[in-house]
């Protein structure tokens, strides 16, 4: 798994929102319905987002997205 702290992985917006939306616990049909976009989409982003960030699955998808929200926070301070 990437470490959260690394800041070298870039994304696109929707490929945030798509982060967003697993952070918040939704599936990818209610991330697809809340972005306007085909649920076959918000698949092909996860598929991405999980080789961007190195990871295997969902879950460790949401767990980095925490991380990566929480350096957020910390840098806004």
């Amino acid at each position: 798994m990437r470490d959260p702290r690394d800041r070298s992985v870039h994304l696109t917006p929707t490929q945030r929102k798509v982060l967003d939306g697993v952070h918040s616990g939704r599936l990818n049909k209610q991330i697809a319905f809340d972005l306007g976009i085909a649920e076959a989409t918000v698949k092909a982003h996860m598929t991405i987002l999980m080789r961007k960030l190195n990871v295997r699955n969902r879950t460790q998808v949401a767990i980095v997205a925490e991380s990566m929200n929480a350096g957020r926070k910390a840098a806004a301070r």
